[in-house]
């Protein structure tokens, strides 16, 4: 099997990832419109009748704020932490709600979804990985103070990953934010830097790692062509894409790339043996 995965929204007016197979997907976080939400996976070519569930990261206006209606409209379970959920003020039937806590893995139909704590200034934080049955693996990374050791950890599993970059040092530094706003975004547990992620990619990236959705762009303090010329030049072979603050992503097909390599040598070892023997 294998991945299928798309950016609906990405930036501080609202996030929402979309990861799933031939069978069923899910939401990582709900931050825009219901409507929203329905209208870009349709323009994509892709069905609400697929999620089967929304993981929400955290509490924060950007990630939840179309979860109500999403729930309400399509009865969709909703696997959130306990305090993250008192932390929120919308009202989503009981029946509906579903609590995780870290290292846990959750299975929704094929797809087995993993959570890990992570560092941001919300009260119970958490990303996720989420899985095939043939182990070919998309993790969410953004709203992240730093990369930690969970961080890390989980990116090195990744043949896709959604990863935050979220802004420019030298542009926070001379824009017009106010100090304790800077020191927020740039502190541990605030946003990642597009030189911290870089570095991260760099560093710890895997030889499987086949596309790099580059997240969460500050619209004051990053630019999209600053952020893919950065990433471009140390890419390699890994797909960069840019994920918009106003319009989906494309969907993009995630398969384990070092087992179709496997395939293609074991087939031209074959080929070849026949050709030696005949």
């Amino acid at each position: 099997m294998s991945l299928f995965i798309a950016s609906l929204n990405s930036g501080s007016n609202g996030n929402c990832y979309y990861v799933g197979n031939n069978n069923e997907a899910v939401l990582i976080d709900a931050g825009i419109s219901c409507r929203e939400t329905a209208k870009r996976m349709n323009r994509l070519g892709l069905s609400m009748q697929k999620i089967k569930a929304v993981f929400i990261s955290h509490e924060h206006d950007d990630h939840i704020s179309g979860l109500e209606m999403l729930a309400k409209k399509y009865a969709l379970p909703v696997y959130i932490t306990e305090a993250t959920l008192h932390s929120c003020r919308f009202k989503i039937q009981p029946e509906l709600i579903h609590h995780f806590g870290p290292n846990e893995r959750i299975r929704v139909g094929s797809l087995t979804i993993k959570t890990f704590s992570k560092k941001h200034d919300a009260c119970d934080p958490h990303s996720f990985l989420v899985q095939d049955d043939e182990n070919v693996c998309t993790g969410i990374f953004t709203d992240i103070g730093k990369a930690c050791e969970q961080v890390i950890y989980h990116f090195k599993q990744c043949h896709a990953a959604f990863l935050e970059a979220n802004y420019d040092e030298a542009m926070l530094a001379a824009g017009s934010y106010p100090w304790p706003l800077k020191k927020r975004i740039s502190g541990g547990n605030g946003h990642l830097s597009n030189a911290a992620a870089l570095e991260l990619f760099n560093m710890h990236r895997s030889c499987k790692l086949t596309h790099l959705i580059l997240s969460h762009l500050s619209k004051n303090n990053n630019t999209p062509e600053l952020v893919e010329q950065t990433f471009r030049q140390h890419a390699g072979e890994t797909k960069i894409v840019v994920a918009g603050r106003y319009r989906e992503t494309e969907v993009y097909h995630i398969q384990n790339k070092t087992a179709a390599e496997e395939k293609t040598v074991y087939f031209n070892q074959d080929a070849v043996q026949l050709t030696m023997f005949n």
